[in-house]
């Protein structure tokens, strides 16, 4: 991120927007499976405000969805970086005759929208001098287009290599106003397995702050909490965590730069079966083994606080957004000398490591899991439900969902002979999982292990 940093200052950027910026989501924001890669800019909740190229650079590439990012431009700019602007409503009339010329290339409608029409999805890689560009530049206009609930444009940056995402508010930060400083809401304690216990439970617990507690052996603990800007009821991600233990950092997180193949590790750093209870996250302030993710700094406990004397520990979160308003809590923790019950039993036969490849075989079925794909060590539990006359039996590997950091290969045998093999795929409840079919097997990429699949027939569209 540094690299990037040093490169945004030799070129100029500047608003998307010809209005104050108002943000309805801020860059890392903790989504299922995701981070928030960039910011949303408010509309005023209309489409059709001008869109405005926040550097100069050229445009590489157009696409059109009628899911994800819509109708999207990525401009790419000399220092290293490229910016997208998503959910347009539609381009300036230069860009539109562009993809008016790939259409016919293509044989396709001649229509930007693809909710009107299905055919018309599109990805359009541009060369440097199809379509330069100056900063300030009109280039789009906004709208609602794709996985948008509401009209807004969806602003990212990344480095153009590695295409990590980076926090536009580095580039474009100058043009909001916020002087408001985050808030913490509750605290989560996280007593290890058969290491630690909290308030005398060796469960999971939630508190209120600047409260006094016990405390002996390992614990972790976690943190809800939000950022919030002025003039909005909006509430944002953290940009900027630390956890000091009697004046020491033991935890610290700076979100201003994630990688991509990071995304999925939000289900790690986020207290994720808590999230599916309640929809709020917890964003715990030590890191699970298998978790790693560069903008975290901790102790060689990985932030776990160990508490193995009789006195007074003081904890202090202090949270900064990226404007720099800080708030700061603190609690005691009493070390209480307490006998701390052992850690339950884990069958070992099915236990999938977070660093080792694993291997599952089930009559019919065949699961591959990468190394490093998981965040601790998981007991699985394989099993295989019979559907008489269906193409495959269903499988499901996990009592709940146990989403990865990224794939894992299935392959489903089939009970009878399909008729048409190039349609079919996995079924995941109501998604549909493209896969290949050979010598009887049907495989594809799963990223859940807690769900049931089977092979069905890909409706035609």
């Amino acid at each position: 991120m540094l690299t990037a940093i040093i490169l945004a200052a030799q070129i100029a950027f500047s608003s998307p927007v010809h209005f104050p910026i108002s943000l309805a989501g801020n860059f890392g924001e903790p989504r299922p499976n995701h981070f928030h890669g960039g910011i949303d800019v408010r509309t005023e909740m209309v489409e059709g405000k001008p869109i405005f190229v926040v550097a100069e650079g050229y445009v590489s590439r157009i696409t059109i969805s009628k899911y994800g990012f819509g109708n999207a431009l990525y401009v790419q700019h000399p220092n290293g970086t490229t910016s997208v602007y998503c959910h347009l409503r539609g381009f300036v009339p230069a860009l539109r005759r562009l993809v008016s010329q790939e259409r016919r290339r293509q044989h396709l409608p001649d229509e930007i929208d693809r909710a009107h029409n299905p055919s018309a999805e599109l990805d359009l890689q541009l060369r440097p001098t199809d379509f330069p560009v100056a900063r300030g530049q009109l280039i789009a206009i906004s709208g609602n287009t794709g996985s948008s609930v509401a009209p807004h444009l969806h602003l990212e940056i990344h480095d153009t290599r590695s295409w990590a995402m980076l926090d536009p508010l580095r580039f474009v930060g100058s043009y909001l106003v916020d002087k408001t400083p985050p808030q913490a809401h509750a605290l989560m304690a996280y007593p290890q397995p058969g290491e630690g216990v909290f308030n005398d439970y060796a469960t999971n617990q939630y508190f209120g702050l600047e409260q006094t507690f016990t405390a002996w052996g390992r614990v972790g603990f976690g943190l809800w909490a939000d950022d919030y800007m002025d003039d909005t009821y909006h509430h944002y991600g953290i940009r900027h965590t630390r956890l000091l233990v009697d004046g020491e950092v033991v935890f610290e997180s700076d979100v201003d730069s994630i990688p991509m193949y990071c995304n999925r590790m939000v289900n790690s750093w986020g207290d994720y079966y808590h999230y599916l209870r309640s929809h709020v996250w917890y964003m715990k302030s030590f890191l699970d083994p298998g978790l790693s993710m560069p903008c975290f700094r901790t102790t060689a406990d990985r932030g776990i606080v160990t508490f193995n004397e009789e006195r007074l520990y003081n904890l202090t979160y202090v949270l900064t957004d990226a404007y720099g308003n800080s708030s700061t809590y603190s609690f005691n923790v009493q070390g209480k000398r307490s006998s701390i019950p052992r850690a339950p039993k884990r069958n070992y036969v099915n236990m999938a490591r977070w660093s080792r490849p694993f291997h599952c075989q089930l009559p019919g079925a065949q699961l591959v899991i990468p190394g490093a794909n998981l965040p601790t060590d998981v007991e699985l539990t394989p099993r295989m439900t019979l559907r008489e006359g269906a193409l495959s039996h269903a499988y499901t590997f996990a009592e709940r969902s146990l989403p990865l950091f990224a794939g894992a290969s299935l392959s489903l045998r089939l009970n009878r002979k399909p008729a048409d093999p190039s349609r079919l795929c996995l079924k995941c409840g109501t998604q549909t999982i493209p896969a290949t079919y050979r010598d009887g097997w049907v495989s594809a990429t799963i990223k859940d292990l807690g769900q049931t699949y089977t092979v069905e027939v890909e409706e035609k569209k």
